[in-house]
């Protein structure tokens, strides 16, 4: 029994993580042309505070939360009312797709920064 406990609990040490880095297995250079291709850039920047939050403070907000990656994507897609840096607020820009993959995969990548 003593084998099999420490079998199960070696096993677990290499499978667990294995099955994290599948979840977080962002393709990072679909999510860019996404990210790019519909202009995101003109507000964030992955580091910087534009007029928009940089990734790396949306991120940090959302990065844990077990509705995270679904508020990223309901941001995105739903084009809801957002305050600027200078204090105007204007419709966020819905993001021109409708592939659910496509978008978890940007929301993924958003919160790996």
């Amino acid at each position: 029994m003593k084998k099999f406990s420490l079998l199960l609990a070696l096993s677990l040490i290499f499978v667990l993580p294995g099955l994290t880095a599948a979840k977080a297995g962002v393709n990072e250079s679909d999510a860019k042309d996404l990210f790019k291709s519909n202009k995101c850039t003109k507000c964030h920047s992955e580091t910087k505070t534009k007029s928009g939050p940089s990734l790396k403070t949306i991120a940090k907000k959302y990065k844990g939360k077990a509705d995270g990656e679904a508020n990223i994507i309901k941001n995105i897609t739903t084009g809801p009312m957002v305050k600027l840096d200078d204090g105007s607020k204007e419709e966020h820009k819905i993001i021109d797709t409708k592939d659910a993959a496509q978008l978890e995969n940007l929301a993924q990548w958003i919160l790996s920064h």
